[in-house]
């Protein structure tokens, strides 16, 4: 079975769907919250010229999506799958930021856990670099059950080196979760 990037899968509260280039102006109309980038190591990506060089990275990647309330139908956000790693049986997602109306509770744990789900049908291993300055997504990390693996200087698409931390899941620990 082929490990598909882009799946359209959802979940009671989260649909994924992969991101098509149409989809900049309705994305960016989400992205345009200064507060969604405050902790983020691109606080700039609110800015159109920020997020255009974020999109292209989006698309060009081959593993994002564009994420709705499955209630609504409401674009919140966006996140991707990235590096796969087939012969090590392991992946990324990242790049992830959702509506700050959607913070705060269920909505990015209801992401993860879509993503990892269908990771973890190819996969042994999910990693994801947080930057190193944020906070709530380090402590969103924790509550999802990731372990802190190490730090690493990030290269982000069209960005300058940024300091990350690694967090992981392994498989057997998610089944467990």
């Amino acid at each position: 079975m082929q490990f598909n990037l882009q799946p359209t899968i959802q979940n009671d509260l989260i649909k994924i769907e992969p991101l098509a280039a149409t989809d900049f102006e309705i994305l960016f109309a989400v992205a345009s919250d200064p507060l969604i980038w405050e902790q983020h190591p691109n606080k700039n990506r609110y800015l159109r010229a920020e997020f255009e060089n974020y999109f292209k990275g989006a698309i060009e990647s081959g593993g994002a999506f564009l994420i709705s309330d499955s209630n609504t139908c409401q674009i919140i956000g966006s996140s991707r799958f990235y590096d796969f790693n087939e012969l090590e049986k392991s992946i990324l997602i990242g790049y992830t930021f959702i509506a700050k109306s959607h913070w705060g509770g269920k909505y990015n744990p209801a992401l993860k856990s879509l993503m990892l789900h269908h990771a973890f049908q190819f996969v042994d291993t999910v990693f994801f670099h947080v930057g190193a300055t944020n906070n709530r997504s380090q402590k969103a990390m924790e509550k999802l059950g990731a372990v802190k693996a190490g730090e690493l200087e990030v290269a982000y698409f069209g960005e300058p080196v940024k300091s990350n931390l690694i967090y992981k899941i392994e498989k057997k620990d998610w089944i467990n979760y």
